[in-house]
């Protein structure tokens, strides 16, 4: 919305900042954030009002049996100031924002019916995993069937870009499709599977955001891209300005999220911010860096593999003490803090391996 006021420059020349990428990609971080501190406190009172509390499972670390009572459903405040920061910062006649929007929308409802079905209903099963996954499923054949008809760079419409290579792509026809649709399930599920420990998942999808803020920045603009040797998409840079939404949402969620919590995220923005981050990749066609960025989730999301796979063909053994593999840790005798800040470290160097594709070619 604010992008529109550049026209105004002639009647004021300072406007003019408005229609550049970086300087909204600044303003939507501290819009998000400025208003998660203010909405924050107020929602989390909202929401504990109506008795909307963590039911803790008793088969988990029993150090997590204090946590019983906590808010929950505060992924709403993530939704609330991502989606009025994308509104007011980014273009909205941008194809790659509206596509974002629609994601997000989408699984943000599929989160909410799982908790508000569990919370409210006070059915612990919560929605039914077929309602989950039969979303999931909609949306990626949605946004994988527009990028279809309308491919980022019809050049590559189908081709896989192999990071780390100078301009090496792998053609792999219709199965870029099947491709693209795991991509995105897979990373919704992935973070909502991270979400366990106290400013776990909110902390480490900051990093990966933050790889395609400048991946998608640099695929936008046509001189970079061609400078770093990638995809030059077309309106890609706005992705930026919505990934820098996120990043502020996920920071003043932190904010009362950071142990010992406040509040939990639950499945109402846990489902989206992967779906987003799934998303995002897809766009500026950078698809193999995303299991790098992401690395923590494709951890979490591999030991639970690990761990269901080794209890059926190993006759009830376990890997790990317990799965997803942040458990394992805390059970291991260290403090869940800990455990939550040496993920963050390594999220920031799984960052800074991702980035540094853009140089090693």
């Amino acid at each position: 919305m604010l992008y529109y006021v550049h026209y105004l420059k002639d009647v004021f020349s300072p406007l003019n900042v408005f229609q550049y990428i970086t300087f909204r990609v600044g303003g939507a971080i501290m819009t998000s954030f400025l208003l998660s501190l203010i909405i924050g406190p107020r929602l989390i009172a909202k929401l504990r009002s109506f008795k909307i509390s963590q039911i803790q499972r008793t088969d988990g670390p029993k150090s997590h049996l204090s946590k019983e009572g906590t808010t929950t459903m505060g992924g709403l405040l993530i939704f609330l100031t991502m989606v009025l920061s994308t509104l007011l910062w980014a273009r909205l006649d941008n194809r790659f924002i509206l596509l974002l929007l629609f994601t997000t929308v989408t699984l943000a409802f599929t989160g909410w019916m799982d908790d508000y079905t569990k919370l409210v209903k006070k059915n612990p099963k919560g929605a039914s995993s077929k309602f989950k996954f039969l979303m999931q499923i909609f949306t990626a054949i949605v946004v994988v069937g527009y990028l279809a008809a309308d491919p980022p760079n019809a050049a590559y419409a189908t081709q896989l870009a192999i990071p780390y290579t100078k301009e090496l792509y792998l053609n792999l026809g219709f199965l870029y499709a099947a491709l693209a649709m795991f991509a995105i399930i897979g990373s919704s599920n992935a973070v909502n599977l991270t979400d366990g420990l106290d400013g776990l998942a909110a902390g480490a999808i900051v990093f990966a955001a933050l790889t395609f803020v400048i991946l998608s920045y640099s695929a936008g603009n046509v001189k970079l891209a061609a400078y770093f040797k990638i995809i030059h998409v077309e309106g890609a840079g706005e992705i930026a300005v919505f990934l820098a939404a996120l990043i502020g949402s996920c920071l003043g969620f932190l904010w009362f999220n950071a142990y010992p919590a406040e509040v939990f995220m639950g499945d109402t923005s846990s489902l989206f911010l992967g779906g987003a981050i799934g998303v995002s990749a897809i766009a500026v066609k950078q698809e193999l860096i995303l299991p790098i960025a992401g690395g923590i989730f494709l951890l979490e999301t591999l030991s639970v593999i690990l761990q269901m796979g080794s209890y059926k063909l190993r006759g009830k053994k376990r890997l790990f003490l317990m799965a997803p593999i942040h458990h394992h840790f805390e059970l291991k005798g260290i403090a869940e803090s800990k455990v939550t800040v040496r993920f963050w470290i390594a999220g920031i160097m799984l960052m800074l391996i991702a980035l540094s594709s853009l140089k090693i070619r």
